[in-house]
């Protein structure tokens, strides 16, 4: 039997030493040899094909193009986060602390961690965000270097809360509330006929359905503290709006602009803990049928048990594209869904099939496998964030 603790320490020994400062999927367009060149970052179709080659090969040409390792905030939130697991797991069973690391240890980190997420602040809106360390372009529209996005943000305000209840720095506490300015300030808001959604940024109106519950979420978390009505409002009328789209079989769109073109396993997970977390911070069960149904599809058509596969789409097999993004969010939406205990043969399975396949002697993880092809780059914030993160609510849930 594998050891997972050994597994998960392995990744945290690599993590430690790269000082959580890697490669991101999608940084093609931090290349100084593209920023170099005036006529290609003028077109969104060269930003896109650059951003598209770059994550898409499974060899890294990163270092030719000087393309820099950065810090991520939404990846240094998960890590924070994940330091938190440890630090509330060691503080009830000290016994663990030789494998996990001491309290104080593990404070040092955290507080790290969370200075250096309001130091990697955006600037210039109503509250706290965050955004990504790279140009970003889709095909629906292009986002600058550090523009918040409302996905990044809620990562980061969950973590700083948490931190904060270990630490009581004010300053933690201060940030994290502000956000509920950003994200009802700041977003635009997509009418519904019954509520509202979430744009993904300040910058665009697209209606992306994991995205708004993480609004949702957010101000779910921030309520918690400020009991401020108008969050939970808000956060009610957005978990409606998305709720209403829900298909009859559980299974949620992924956007207005897709549809149900696709439904994928980890942004399912986003919209499950999303609602779950406005349920029982706000004290309100109008959407329990509506989780009950979702984590019913989820649970039964994105993974392969007997193999510990967690698949990528709900129409996908062994075979098809396998992303470590799926088995890391898996385990805390489980956690939070309160389907540990129930789920967690499941857990282990998944777990051990990541190690086995995707975790390299070093102690990262490979970034996909699509047949028998693994891309093997590693990459600091997907996948090695999050299965940091993810590991650490197995650690979390399997010592309370």
């Amino acid at each position: 039997m594998i050891s997972l603790l050994n597994s998960f320490n392995s990744l945290r020994q690599f993590c430690e030493s790269q000082q959580f400062k890697g490669w991101d999927p999608y940084d093609g367009l931090n290349s100084k040899v593209f920023q170099a060149i005036p006529f290609l970052k003028k077109s969104a179709f060269c930003r896109l094909a650059v951003i598209q080659g770059f994550k898409r090969l499974s060899f890294n040409l990163r270092p030719l193009f000087l393309i820099p390792k950065k810090y991520n905030a939404k990846g240094i939130a998960l890590f924070l986060q994940g330091y938190c697991n440890l630090y509330q797991v060691v503080s009830h069973c000290s016994s663990l602390e030789k494998a996990l690391g001491t309290k104080e240890m593990l404070f040092k980190q955290i507080n790290e961690l969370a200075e250096l997420l309001i130091v990697l602040q955006s600037k210039g809106y109503s509250g706290a965000c965050w955004g990504y360390d790279f140009d970003w372009q889709s095909k629906a529209f292009f986002l600058a270097s550090k523009t918040p996005t409302v996905v990044a943000t809620s990562f980061v305000v969950e973590a700083l809360l948490s931190a904060y209840e270990i630490t009581k720095k004010e300053t933690y506490y201060s940030s994290a509330v502000s956000a509920a300015d950003f994200i009802l300030d700041d977003l635009n808001r997509i009418s519904k006929p019954r509520g509202f959604m979430f744009s993904y940024s300040p910058m665009d109106t697209r209606a992306v359905y994991n995205a708004s519950l993480l609004g949702t979420k957010t101000l779910s978390l921030i309520y918690h503290y400020t009991r401020e009505e108008r969050l939970k409002e808000a956060a009610r009328a957005s978990a409606i709006a998305v709720c209403d789209r829900q298909n009859e079989d559980g299974s949620f769109p992924h956007s207005d602009q897709i549809g149900n073109k696709w439904r994928d396993n980890f942004h399912t997970g986003f919209k499950l803990e999303s609602l779950i977390i406005y349920q029982n911070l706000c004290d309100d069960t109008s959407f329990q049928d509506n989780i009950q149904k979702g984590y019913t599809y989820w649970i039964n058509h994105f993974f392969i048990p007997e193999k510990g596969i967690a698949k990528y789409y709900d129409t996908s097999d062994e075979n098809s594209l396998i992303d470590l993004h799926c088995v890391a969010q898996a385990i805390p939406t489980l956690c939070k869904l309160g389907r540990f205990d129930e789920q967690r043969l499941l857990i282990d399975k998944l777990l051990n099939w990541a190690v086995v396949n995707m975790q390299d002697k070093k102690g990262y993880f490979y970034f996909q496998k699509r047949d028998k092809k693994i891309n093997k780059i590693n990459y600091m914030r997907w996948p090695n964030a999050w299965m940091f993160y993810g590991m650490s609510y197995w650690i979390k849930y399997s010592n309370e």
